[in-house]
C-alpha cells in the first residue's frame, strides 16, 4: 500500500471537526499519557491546547533531549538551477516570474561545495527548480559525484523521480531526500499549481514511498506553511511521518517546518501562521514523535529560530543562500525566496552553545555502510564557536 493509498483513511472535514471538538480534558489526557495516538495528536493541534502551550513545550524538550541529547545538526542548502517549468503561484522560481535564471556548471557547483566545506558544514542539501532539461538526473548524479568528496551527507530537494532514478542517486553517493507536499489538501493543491509537472498530486504523495524503496537513509517531508489551515496540515504531515516510520522503520524520518517567505511574485500566504502557532505545531508533532528529526531553516527569524532550540528542533540551516551560485556571489541568479535568519553558520552556532546545546556539523560517514576505515570511530566534527 502506498500513502496515497492511505491517506484515504482520512476526510479534511472530518479532521477539522475532531480538532474544533477538543476540550481542555482531552488536551490534559493527552499530555499525561505515554504513548500518543493520532487521536493525540489532535488533541494537541487544537485551539483547547492553545493554554497549555507551556506543558507541551517542557514534554518537547524532555524527550528530545531524552531521544537525541543536547546537539542540533546542522546543514546547509546548495542551489544547483532556478530554471523551472512549473507555476506554483507561491514561489519565486514559478515560470512566469521574470527573474534571472542560472544553472550551475559541476565547477561552478563544486565551488559553492568548498565553500561551504570550508565554514565547516559535512551535510549538505541539493536544490532545483522543476526542469528536467536543465537539471537532469544525470546532471544531479554529477553534482553528487563532485561533492562526494567534501560531504558526509549529501541530501536532495528536487522534483519527484521514479525509484530506478533515485537508486542511481544513491550510487552517486545521495543519501537523503527531502519533499514537501506544499499542502495535503487535494482541491487546494490544485489552486496553486495551475500548471506544469507539479500539478500531478498523487505522483508527489507517492515520492517518499518510491523515495524508500530506492533505499534513502534519510526521508524528509513537510507542508508549506500558510497554503491552507495548519491544524489541519499539521495533523496530515504527522499521519504521513507515522506511515513513513512504520513502512521504512530503516530510514531516519523528519518533518521540516517551511513558512511562506516574500518571494519574486508577491504571493500573500492566505492562512498565515503565527510565532506561537509555529511553536504549537512543532511540540505537538515532537509528542506524538518522539524518533523523528525536527528541522527549520533559516526562512525563519532569528529570534523564533534561538527560542525554538529547546523545544524539539534536531536540524538547522546556517548561513543559506536561496540562488545559484549564492556563495560564491553569483551576481545575477535571483532567490527562491528571501531569507529571515540571515547570521553565519558561525554566529548561529555560537547562539545553539550558548544555550547550553553542541552544533554538530557531522553525525554520519558513508563508511559506516561500507566497512572503510572512515568509520572505524564516530567522526563528529563540532563547531568552533569562535569561527
Amino acid at each position: 500500500m502506498s500513502f496515497s493509498e492511505e491517506i484515504e483513511k482520512l476526510d479534511w472535514e472530518n479532521v477539522r471537526s475532531t480538532i474544533a471538538g477538543v476540550t481542555a480534558r482531552d488536551v490534559e489526557r493527552s499530555l499525561q499519557t505515554e504513548r500518543r495516538t493520532f487521536r493525540d495528536v489532535l488533541s494537541l493541534l487544537s485551539p483547547a491546547a492553545e493554554s497549555y502551550l507551556e506543558s507541551m513545550a517542557q514534554i518537547a524538550h524532555n524527550i528530545t533531549v531524552r531521544r537525541f541529547g543536547r546537539i542540533i545538526q546542522m546543514y546547509a542548502p546548495i542551489y544547483v538551477s532556478s530554471e523551472c517549468t512549473n507555476s506554483c503561484v507561491y514561489c519565486g522560481f514559478n515560470r512566469h516570474n521574470a527573474i534571472e535564471r542560472a544553472t550551475l556548471t559541476l565547477d561552478e557547483a563544486a565551488r559553492e561545495g568548498e565553500i561551504l566545506h570550508r565554514e565547516g558544514f559535512r551535510h549538505v542539501l541539493l536544490v532545483s527548480g522543476e526542469s528536467p532539461r536543465h537539471a537532469s538526473v544525470d546532471y544531479l548524479c554529477a553534482v553528487a559525484e563532485r561533492l562526494r568528496p567534501l560531504f558526509a551527507s549529501i541530501s536532495i530537494e528536487v522534483y519527484p523521480l521514479d525509484t530506478d532514478e533515485y537508486r542511481a542517486l544513491i550510487a552517486s553517493g545521495v543519501d537523503g531526500l527531502t519533499i514537501y507536499q506544499e499542502t495535503y489538501h487535494k482541491g487546494r493543491y490544485a489552486e496553486v499549481h495551475p500548471a506544469g509537472r507539479k500539478r500531478n498530486y498523487k505522483w508527489r504523495l507517492d515520492t517518499t514511498d518510491r523515495g524508500g524503496e530506492a533505499g534513502f537513509r534519510r526521508l524528509n517531508i513537510g507542508a508549506l506553511l500558510g497554503l491552507s489551515d495548519w491544524r489541519i496540515e499539521g495533523a496530515y504531515m504527522a499521519f504521513h511521518a507515522a506511515y513513513l516510520t512504520r513502512r521504512f522503520w530503516k530510514s531516519q524520518i523528519s518533518v521540516s517546518f517551511p513558512r511562506l517567505r516574500p518571494a519574486a511574485g508577491g504571493y500573500e500566504p492566505e492562512f498565515p501562521v503565527s510565532d506561537p502557532q509555529m511553536v504549537q505545531l512543532m511540540c505537538a508533532l515532537r509528542l506524538f514523535l518522539p524518533d523523528a528529526g525536527l528541522v527549520l531553516s533559516t526562512r525563519e527569524s532569528r529570534e523564533l529560530r534561538d527560542n525554538l532550540v529547546p523545544l524539539g528542533v534536531t536540524q538547522m540551516s546556517a548561513g543559506s543562500k536561496t540562488a545559484p551560485g549564492g556563495y560564491a556571489s553569483k551576481p545575477e541568479a535571483e532567490g527562491q525566496f528571501e531569507v529571515s535568519d540571515k547570521r553565519s553558520p558561525g554566529e548561529v552556532a555560537h547562539m545553539i552553545a550558548s544555550r547550553g546545546y553542541e552544533p554538530v556539523w557531522k553525525d554520519w560517514d558513508a563508511a559506516f555502510l561500507t566497512g572503510g576505515e572512515a568509520g572505524s570511530a564516530l567522526d563528529v566534527r563540532r563547531a568552533s564557536v569562535e569561527r
